[in-house]
């Protein structure tokens, strides 16, 4: 039987940068899809100027974050301000079926990119503009970044210690969690354009996506009119719920007791000593009103062992409990990820052999293909010629007019 991707067929041509739009495209091109990355060496994706570098050695296809965030599809340069760029961004957009773009609003409409243009040359393309707060709205226009939008999403005000200023998570955190939305829409949207034939506009905040992973908090003040606020590593649920100091320079590991019965599993796994009889220890309500104490008895314990000797210790127990890992623990150390083959090696021209991320969707017949991110405008004349089925004389033409650098 001949083997299919699942996204074999789809054409996508990106016009993002940064996270969001680019993680999309990734995922649609480790499935399948021909994605086209459109940037220039004028300006390139801000990622390629991003740290870290391969061995240290700053360059535009040498970035650690780019090769992360940009596998699977072709690099085409192109100046978007040049005069003939629209000879052949009308052709990029007659042959795409989806075109991502992640510009502030405005900047779209400068080039004639907008969606109403965009339709009159393909009238049945989905297109998805993923922006800091959307298309509307009275802060429309403001231009975002990742770190801005964790303040701006809430997430920065209840992340950190009671005793202290709000922290914000790393990295990026609605890079990081509102592509997802963003993906599931354009499959949507393909699927409906199946169904009848007809494209449409996505409109994508990735503030409003990031919101949802606050449910919990959003669902609190809606129904107690009750605000959140820093926690720490503590739950209102749990007792012991935590990090805890082990055994080894900075090694820790995180412990969460929700339940009396997981109490008592976590007493017995660690020889019911004389202190887990305590009378204030016996509720969840007396464990939180002795929080302090109870986890520095718990540390007492955990500081004799490794952290993959007290996880695999509770867990047998019955009490949820996990290694703090660091880099070179899920690179190298962790079996699980190394038993379903998380990281693959692949090839680069410039940077030689990395190992990269694979997709954590395993599909069984139509598994992703994880293909190394290009160097900067490497198949401009592939995509010129092959996708878009100009000839060597046109793409010359265009090529000595200076508008691919």
């Amino acid at each position: 039987m001949e083997q299919y991707s699942a996204l074999q067929g789809i054409k996508v041509l990106d016009l993002s940068i940064s996270g969001v739009g680019p993680y999309v495209s990734t995922y649609l091109g480790a499935f399948g899809a021909e994605v086209v990355k459109l940037e220039s060496s004028r300006r390139p994706d801000i990622t390629r100027l991003s740290t870290p570098y391969k061995d240290g050695i700053a360059g535009v296809d040498r970035s650690g974050l780019f090769n992360y965030s940009n596998h699977s599809k072709y690099s085409m340069a192109m100046d978007l301000n040049h005069p003939r760029q629209k000879e052949v961004m009308e052709q990029l957009v007659r042959w795409a079926d989806v075109l991502l773009e992640g510009f502030t609003v405005g900047v779209k409409e400068k080039w004639g990119l907008d969606y109403p243009n965009v339709i009159k040359i393909n009238p049945q393309i989905i297109m998805l503009s993923t922006t800091a707060q959307g298309q509307t709205g009275p802060f429309c226009g403001h231009p975002g970044w990742g770190w801005a939008m964790k303040g701006l999403a809430g997430f920065t005000h209840i992340s950190g210690w009671p005793d202290r200023d709000g922290a914000a998570p790393a990295p990026s955190y609605t890079d990081e969690v509102s592509p997802w939305f963003a993906i599931v829409s354009v499959l949507a949207a393909l699927d409906y354009r199946r169904r009848t034939g007809q494209g449409q506009f996505i409109d994508h905040s990735q503030v409003e996506a990031s919101i949802h992973f606050l449910s919990p908090a959003i669902l609190d003040y809606t129904a107690n009119r009750r605000q959140q606020s820093r926690q720490g590593n503590s739950s209102p649920d749990a007792c012991p719920h935590g990090c805890y100091r082990c055994r080894g320079e900075d090694r820790w590991c995180v412990i969460a007791v929700f339940t009396d019965e997981e109490w008592h599993n976590l007493c017995s796994a660690i020889g019911d000593p004389l202190w887990s009889k305590d009378p204030r220890f016996v509720t969840l309500l007396g464990r939180k009103g002795h929080e302090l104490e109870l986890d520095r008895l718990v540390e007492e314990w955990t500081v004799n062992y490794t952290p993959e000797e007290a996880m695999f210790c509770l867990q047998t127990a019955g009490v949820a409990a996990g290694v703090v890992q660091d880099e070179e623990d899920i690179m190298d150390r962790d079996p699980q990820l190394r038993s379903r083959e998380h990281f693959t090696e692949v090839e680069h021209p410039v940077i030689g052999r990395f190992r990269e991320m694979g997709l954590p969707p395993r599909l069984s017949l139509t598994p992703a293909q994880v293909r190394r991110a290009p160097c900067l405008g490497e198949h401009t004349e592939y995509v010129c010629t092959n996708f878009l089925n100009m000839t060597e004389e046109e793409f010359v033409s265009l090529l000595q007019s200076g508008l691919f650098t």
